[in-house]
């Protein structure tokens, strides 16, 4: 598992039914390609996060598959419609067993 293995989901806390919203996630890993070497010439393993999925309500609304070449700390933000009070629930798999969920509860009126 990384050594650094933090998250964080923003979305807002209150909408109105039928408003786009904007979810934004953040997982701190120490993103390693398995292409680079130690100083004494041995492979590092790769381990990076493979997936990330968001559900809201049991419901996907996001899925991303992450590869290689993906940065450290990845970033993602993007939009989804408020359909009803409840949960959003962002979820990061990856290599090594990884697995990090991260919610955040939204009020819908």
């Amino acid at each position: 598992m990384s050594k650094t293995s933090r998250t964080g989901v923003a979305a807002p806390a209150q909408a109105k039914q039928g408003a786009i919203i904007e979810i934004r996630a953040i997982a701190q890993h120490d993103m390693e390609t398995g292409f680079r070497y130690s100083e004494d010439g041995k492979r590092i393993p790769r381990d990076i996060i493979r997936t990330f999925t968001c559900l809201y309500n049991g419901e996907e609304v996001f899925k991303s598959d992450f590869y290689p070449g993906i940065g450290a700390n990845p970033l993602i933000i993007f939009n989804t419609i408020a359909v009803a009070s409840g949960t959003i629930e962002c979820r990061w798999v990856g290599d090594d067993g990884y697995e990090a969920i991260n919610q955040v509860k939204i009020t819908v009126s």
